[in-house]
């Protein structure tokens, strides 16, 4: 039993990023679901946004500061204002957008839209310079590819809704909808949804500065949590001031905010935070379709989702664009590993340099006082 107890161990240690990977894309499938199923009873999506991130601040809080109360850095002033445009660019904007247009696409497709952030997150740091690309290497002419294929992808998912697939039996749940069944709210949805994408992944982008700054992703997070609470908060209070928009019952409303705000805001996005500054941001947006595979089988099979023809198509290409990009960054991810193999043999050297002198030293203070004996 011992050796079979020490051999998992040992593979729960060697995966444990992807493990935690795959389990952050399961509770992201189950907030789609969720979170309709709130919008749709009534609860406002920017509402719903401030009450879920009070929920993560309040229950992250202790573990932050007990947990990491040695290993926080001092938060100057300069590190506070990046940080609250982090939150800006993670919660209070793109959070905002990214839920307000489920009300008038679907689940599916925004979760379908996720898999392009890698491939926005690659042009823009190509645009800001801090991406280099090689086309006279065949990787980096698949970063160009996969990037081109995913925008391809969104456009036939945006431009082209196409016709409805056919039910094949009832559903086993039904989730009563209020989703646009026109083309101008399609298109609306569309255009949030790709602004939400955008802004989360410059989020991205800087979230991998912030974390090397700030190596405490507890205490990150929680941040995060507030600062976009309070965001969210002024935001939702200038657009909805009536108390009705406000106040929640006991119900899938409740649930949802709670779900969120623990689940979501708090575990999963502490685990992108610590899988970011282990594997680096294209592993963590590598694992983007398993929630698009499980929330499409979901809401296709159980809740009897309408999927449209035009979703379906732009879904497999977008998808076939993020694993070529993700194939030409491998490369990448290689060369990064081999730099930090490098210093990290460079400064045991320097420090086996500055042991030998002092070592020699001592050796030729002992032979001085023995002869002088």
């Amino acid at each position: 039993m011992a050796p079979t107890a020490s051999k998992n161990g040992g593979f729960c240690t060697r995966f444990k990023p992807q493990i935690l990977m795959v389990l952050a894309q399961i509770g992201y499938t189950f907030l789609y679901f969720i979170t309709e199923a709130s919008f749709n009873h009534g609860m406002n999506p920017n509402v719903y946004i401030t009450y879920r991130h009070i929920v993560s601040c309040v229950v992250m809080f202790p573990f932050a500061y007990f947990l990491e109360r040695k290993q926080r850095p001092k938060l100057t002033v300069a590190l506070f204002v990046e940080i609250f445009i982090l939150s800006l660019l993670g919660v209070g904007l793109t959070l905002n957008m990214y839920f307000v247009s489920m009300r008038y696409t679907s689940p599916t497709f925004v979760a379908s839209m996720v898999n392009t952030i890698a491939s926005l997150t690659f042009l823009i740091a190509v645009v800001l310079r801090l991406e280099f690309l090689d086309l006279r290497n065949p990787r980096g002419i698949a970063k160009v590819l996969g990037t081109l294929v995913s925008l391809a992808g969104v456009t036939t998912m945006t431009l082209y809704r196409g016709p409805i697939m056919k039910q094949l039996w009832q559903p086993l749940v039904h989730i009563q909808g209020t989703t646009g069944n026109n083309q101008e709210s399609w298109l609306k949805g569309s255009i949030l949804t790709v602004a939400s994408c955008i802004t989360w992944s410059i989020w991205y982008i800087m979230q991998a500065f912030t974390v090397k700054r700030y190596p405490a992703q507890l205490s990150l997070t929680t941040w995060m949590s507030f600062l976009g609470a309070v965001q969210s908060a002024v935001f939702s209070g200038i657009v909805h001031h009536k108390r009705a928009a406000w106040t929640i019952g006991f119900d899938i409303d409740f649930w949802s905010i709670v779900y969120g705000g623990i689940v979501v805001s708090g575990l999963i996005i502490y685990v992108q935070l610590w899988c970011t500054e282990e594997k680096g941001p294209v592993f963590v947006t590598m694992f983007n379709p398993l929630s698009t595979i499980l929330v499409a089988i979901l809401a296709y099979f159980v809740l009897g989702e309408k999927l449209y023809l035009g979703s379906i198509l732009g879904a497999v290409i977008v998808i076939i664009g993020l694993y070529l990009l993700l194939w030409g960054k491998e490369e990448d991810q290689q060369v990064h590993s081999k730099e930090q193999e490098q210093s990290q043999l460079a400064s045991d050297d320097q420090k086996e340099l500055k042991i030998q002198p002092l070592s020699n030293s001592r050796v030729l203070w002992h032979k001085e006082k023995m002869l002088q004996v």
